[in-house]
C-alpha cells in the first residue's frame, strides 16, 4: 500500500511537462528580446560609425582607409573593455563553444558591450556565442532563485533554445541543435521528446518574438531550382567537399593564429593588431566581407553576375581569414553566421566557373561543407543550407553530400580550444 500512496504522489510526465510552459515561455522570449535589443543597439551604432561619421569627415564610408581605421579603432576600444571590466568579458572566446555552462552574472554586462561594439564595427563575427552565453548565464542565474531546487541543465536548455530559435527564426533550429547533446541513451521510447519539450517551447516562444518584432529571413532568393539530375548528385558533393577542405584549412589556422596573438600577451595590443589585419582584409576583399555576414550574403545573392568567379573566391578566402583572425585575437562573437557568408560566396564561385550547376544547389551545397567543417553540428548544416533556398527538392541532395563530407570532417580537430591552446576534438 505504501509504495501505491508513492506511485499516486509521483507527478506524471505531462503534468511534470506542463510545470514547465511557463519558464519555457518566459525564458524563451526573454533570450529573444535581449537578442533583439544588442542587434538594434550594435545597428544604430553601426550606422553612426560607418554613414553618419564619414559622412561628417567627407571620407567614403567604405574606403580602404576608413575601414583600416574603423576595424583598428574597434580593435582598441574592445581591448580596453576586456582589459577593464569586471569579468574580462568572460573566458578566452577560442575556447568556448555555443553553449556552455553558465558565467557569473556580474561577466554579462562587459561581454554585451565588447559583443555590440565588434558588432558595429565591422568584425567577422556573429552574435550567436555571447549571446547564447549572457541569456544562459541571466536564465540560471534568476531561474535558481525561483526554483532552488532546479537542475543547471534546465535553464541551459531553455536560454540556448530560447536564443537559437531566436536567431534562426524558427524553434526547429534549436530543436536539431539539442538533440545532438540530448540523446536518449537507451532510456524509454518518448525519453527524448519529453526532455525536448521544455527547450521546443522556449524555441518556439523565441522565434515567434523575433518574427513578431523583428521578421528575419534566411531566404536568398535564389533562381528556382530546376529539378534534380544525376550529374546534380556528383556537383553536390563535391562542392561541399571544396566547402568542408576551405572550413577545415580555417580549423587548422585557428591554434597557430591564437598562439600568435597571445605572444602579444595583452588584450588591447591583440585585440587592436586583430582589428588591424581584419581591417586590412576588408581592403583587399571589399566591405561585403566585413560585419557577420547576414546582410551581406543577401546583397551578393541580388546580383549573382555581378562578380566574377575570381571575385567570389577572393571574398571566400578574404571571410575565411577574417574569421580566423577574430575569433583568435580576442573578439567575442559566434562563428555561424560569417561561415554562411564563406559558404555562399564559395557557391557562387562554382556557379560562375560552371554555369551548369544550378545557383540554388552550388550556394547550399558550399554553406553546407562550410558549416559541418567549422560547426561540426549536421543538423544545424543541414537545415542552414537549406532554409537559404526554400526548396524542398534539394533537401535530398544536400542530405546525400553530407554524408561524405562528414566522412571529411569527422574526428578532425575542431574550430574551438582547450585552455592550453590545443584544439578539442
Amino acid at each position: 500500500m505504501a509504495s501505491d500512496s508513492v506511485a499516486l504522489a509521483r507527478p506524471t510526465p505531462a503534468r511534470r511537462l506542463l510545470l514547465l510552459i511557463v519558464p519555457a515561455l518566459v525564458v524563451g522570449t526573454a533570450s529573444a528580446l535581449i537578442l533583439l535589443a544588442v542587434s538594434l543597439l550594435a545597428e544604430q551604432l553601426q550606422a553612426v560609425l560607418w554613414k553618419t561619421l564619414p559622412d561628417a569627415l567627407s571620407i567614403g564610408r567604405y574606403s580602404s582607409v576608413w575601414m583600416i581605421v574603423m576595424l583598428t579603432a574597434t580593435g582598441l576600444a574592445v581591448g580596453l573593455v576586456v582589459r577593464t571590466v569586471h569579468g574580462h568579458a568572460g573566458p578566452d572566446p577560442a575556447t568556448t563553444g555555443l553553449v556552455d555552462p553558465p558565467l557569473p552574472p556580474d561577466v554579462i554586462p562587459g561581454l554585451l558591450v565588447v559583443t555590440v561594439l565588434a558588432l558595429a564595427g565591422g568584425v567577422s563575427l556573429g552574435p550567436e556565442n555571447p549571446i547564447t552565453a549572457a541569456n544562459i548565464a541571466l536564465a540560471f542565474w534568476l531561474g535558481r532563485r525561483a526554483a532552488p531546487d532546479s537542475t543547471a541543465e534546465l535553464w541551459i536548455t531553455l536560454a540556448s533554445a530560447g536564443t537559437i530559435g531566436a536567431l534562426f527564426g524558427t524553434p526547429v533550429a534549436a530543436a536539431l541543435i539539442l538533440t545532438e547533446s540530448l540523446s536518449a541513451g537507451g532510456r524509454e521510447p518518448g525519453a527524448l521528446w519529453d526532455r525536448l519539450f521544455a527547450p521546443l517551447a522556449a524555441g518556439v516562444a523565441g522565434a515567434l518574438t523575433m518574427t513578431l518584432l523583428a521578421h528575419p529571413s534566411f531566404d536568398l532568393s535564389l533562381p528556382p531550382y530546376p529539378g534534380a539530375h544525376w550529374v546534380d548528385l556528383f556537383a553536390s558533393t563535391v562542392i561541399a567537399s571544396a566547402g568542408a577542405a576551405l572550413g577545415l584549412a580555417a580549423v587548422y589556422a585557428v591554434p597557430y593564429t591564437h598562439r600568435a596573438f597571445r605572444a602579444l600577451r595583452h588584450p588591447v595590443l591583440m585585440l587592436t593588431a586583430g582589428g588591424l589585419l581584419l581591417g586590412l582584409l576588408g581592403a583587399l576583399g571589399g566591405h561585403l566581407t566585413l560585419f557577420k555576414g547576414l546582410d551581406e550574403v543577401k546583397e551578393l545573392s541580388a546580383d549573382p553576375s555581378g562578380w566574377s568567379a575570381g571575385e567570389f573566391a577572393t571574398m571566400a578566402a578574404v571571410k575565411t581569414a577574417a574569421l580566423v583572425i577574430a575569433a583568435t585575437c580576442g573578439f567575442r562573437g559566434g562563428r555561424i553566421f560569417p561561415a554562411v557568408f564563406v559558404g555562399v560566396a564559395l557557391g557562387m564561385c562554382a556557379h560562375a566557373l560552371v554555369d551548369t550547376v544550378p545557383l540554388a544547389l552550388a550556394v547550399p551545397s558550399a554553406v553546407l561543407g562550410v558549416l559541418l567543417a567549422v560547426t561540426r553540428q549536421g543538423w544545424l548544416s543541414l537545415f542552414t543550407a537549406a532554409v537559404l533556398v526554400s526548396d524542398s527538392a534539394v533537401m535530398p541532395l544536400l542530405a546525400f553530400a553530407s554524408l561524405p563530407t562528414w566522412l571529411l570532417v569527422t574526428g578532425r580537430p575542431q574550430m574551438q580550444l582547450h585552455a592550453d591552446g590545443t584544439p578539442l576534438r
